[in-house]
């Protein structure tokens, strides 16, 4: 569930714009001249997202560290005043140990907050990280967040409870089921070849010899972490047929830090079951077995797979969303068994505790893959979105089949993007992917810079698995060798399609 209730983000309001002046008054370090020249009207959604317009149109990016005051008091306040705050130094985006100036610079942050908003650390503090060095608070006060921007040892000051897609003022924005869908197709018989023991082999997988590298490797003994949305629970052999066929002796795992609720303070979280479609059809492209049962199988149809049910679709919009792919990333990136990561999910631009996230696990060896980003009607016009943007992810697109490198209809690309699939026919882009479907016994196509993403992770995974003494960069390094382009890099296309022969032999 998506939508603040509006009467809490005005009820919010109503106390914000109340408390403001009282609180102007009590902050005795903030300049006078400075707090005077801020604007103290709470700005509708609308003025807000105009702001955001503005800067995504003229730079491509946005960032909340260079509005005002005055925008970012009032995203917080619609946002049902929640505020994260990233402490520490520029780069100290986690903690490896106890750390008491970290800590001593957490403690100070939460008591001058407190002291500002008139209230107690029980009302104030939603969570404190224990990895991550990011807390999420309860902000009504423009004082609050005047005085928070002109403190040292804070990295970023984010609104993260707004929205700037799904809104009750913004309905032309509605995108709360983006990427979703649950239904199964009937495939046509051109987008699909049948191999022993009776699966179905995607025609994109013969655009970059995939069948063919299933001869020195299918991925065994590598564990693929999944962000997503969770593989479906009424799909066995995403369950308990995972292991069924040519697909034996591995393991499938489902976790759930998705929390479904309008309520900042809910703890309801939802489990791990896919209740999307999207992160099914992840799972199939990576994973899926090869067996007697004429359905899609997976690029790596012998590795483990760990899913996260950590967001409720494609787009990072939501508070319990951003909070549950962060926690994901610190789970798996605690996890020595995950070698890599797929992430087929973001948002236009940086969200500060979920690229803490993606830092942590880099820096413990996870090789992850980002999606580049997939339009709407609405975005497509953006460029690589986030977190694929992030130097730490290997950021993939998709493309046609028509030769020419051209991007598929609704992929982005850019000077981000490291690697192509094909996955989309050409002037048809209703056929695309071929994988398993949502339910038992469907079939579906799958398209997107998300099935390209999935499908290059499980090409990592093949070739992990055939040099499994292998690091981080040498598995990156071989699939870039492999790739149509090396060693020259397009401008938005990266090394081009990787060729999953050459990369395992």
């Amino acid at each position: 569930m998506k939508k603040l209730k509006l009467g809490w983000a005005l009820a919010i309001a109503v106390l914000a714009v109340s408390c403001t002046q009282e609180n102007l008054d009590i902050n005795e370090d903030q300049s006078a001249a400075k707090l005077v020249s801020t604007p103290q009207e709470l700005l509708s959604i609308e003025e807000i997202n105009k702001v955001i317009e503005a800067e995504l149109q003229r730079t491509g990016d946005f960032s909340w560290s260079t509005t005002t005051n005055q925008v970012l008091w009032s995203a917080t306040v619609h946002g049902a005043g929640i505020l994260s705050v990233g402490y520490g130094n520029e780069g100290e985006s986690f903690r490896t140990a106890n750390d008491s100036r970290l800590t001593a610079i957490k403690n100070t942050l939460i008591s001058e907050i407190v002291s500002s908003e008139k209230t107690s650390v029980k009302k104030v503090l939603i969570e404190d990280d224990p990895v991550l060095n990011v807390i999420d608070v309860q902000v009504t006060s423009l004082a609050t967040i005047a005085a928070l921007r002109n403190r040292a040892n804070i990295r970023y000051i984010e609104p993260n409870g707004y929205s700037f897609f799904t809104n009750e003022a913004y309905p032309q924005n509605q995108f709360s089921s983006s990427g979703c869908d649950k239904d199964g197709q009937n495939l046509n018989g051109n987008d699909f070849r049948t191999i022993a023991p009776g699966s179905l082999v995607s025609w994109t997988f013969d655009e970059h010899n995939i069948e063919q590298a299933w001869a020195h490797s299918t991925g065994s003994g590598i564990t693929v972490g999944l962000i997503d949305t969770g593989v479906s629970q009424s799909q066995s052999l995403l369950g308990s047929n995972f292991n069924d066929g040519a697909s034996s002796g591995r393991s499938i795992q489902k976790y759930g830090t998705f929390i479904d609720s309008p309520w900042w303070w809910s703890n309801n979280y939802d489990g791990p079951h896919d209740k999307c479609g999207h992160g099914t059809g992840m799972g199939a492209t990576i994973a899926s077995p090869r067996n007697n049962d004429n359905q899609p199988v997976g690029v790596a149809y012998n590795c483990n797979l760990v899913s996260y049910r950590a967001t409720e679709d494609v787009v990072l919009n939501d508070y319990h969303e951003r909070k549950g792919v962060k926690d994901a990333l610190v789970q798996l990136g605690n996890r020595s068994d995950v070698k890599i990561i797929s992430m087929s999910v973001g948002y236009p631009w940086s969200i500060g505790n979920v690229r803490d996230g993606v830092i942590y696990a880099y820096n413990r060896g996870k090789l992850i893959f980002a999606a580049g980003g997939t339009s709407t009607t609405f975005t497509n016009w953006y460029p690589v979105i986030f977190p694929a943007s992030m130097n730490e992810t290997v950021a993939v697109t998709g493309i046609t089949d028509d030769g020419t490198y051209q991007q598929c209809d609704t992929c982005h690309d850019g000077s981000e993007i490291e690697f192509t699939i094909v996955m989309e026919r050409d002037n048809d882009n209703g056929r695309t992917a071929t994988v398993l479907g949502f339910y038992e016994g469907d079939r579906d196509y799958v398209g997107g810079s998300s099935v390209a993403t999935a499908t290059t992770a499980g090409i990592a995974a093949l070739v992990w698995s055939k040099y499994p003494g292998w690091n981080r960069s040498q598995v990156l390094n071989r699939l870039r060798q492999s790739s149509e382009f090396y060693p020259t890099k397009s401008s938005t296309k990266g090394y081009g399609n990787i060729d999953a022969l050459q990369a395992v032999q």
